[in-house]
């Protein structure tokens, strides 16, 4: 069993920044593949970033990619998402999520999940 905290959330300007974290409980944290998930008012959710093991490998949406970074702490069991040049269309809740399934980019994948934090870019 997995548990899921996100935090740092928050408001921000167009062109802004803010750095997601996510903290997890559970003896196996490293061996789940983790997920950043979002969903904005009236749509359905959708894949953000994930990454797998100690790293080394990491996957993004196209529409955040060189805007956004994943990385993890395993030695913390923690999970970062740095999001760099923020537009209004970023705006929505975002999750954290946990899975050790070899898909990650289905929000159907995922086996555990935090209670999700708000994301607000105005323009």
């Amino acid at each position: 069993q997995v548990q899921l905290v996100e935090s740092g959330g928050g408001l921000v300007q167009a062109g802004g920044s803010l750095r997601l974290s996510c903290a997890a409980s559970g003896p196996t944290f490293s061996r789940y593949t983790l997920g950043w998930l979002r969903q904005a008012p009236g749509k359905g959710r959708e894949f953000v970033a994930a990454i797998v093991g100690i790293g080394e490998i990491t996957a993004y949406k196209d529409s955040v990619k060189c805007r956004f970074t994943i990385s993890r702490d395993n030695a913390k069991n923690m999970l970062y998402l740095q999001m760099n040049a923020l537009k209004p269309e970023d705006t929505a809740v975002y999750s954290c999520a946990a899975t050790q399934k070899t898909s990650y980019f289905r929000d159907s994948a995922y086996d555990y999940w935090g209670q999700g934090t708000q994301v607000t870019v105005s323009s």
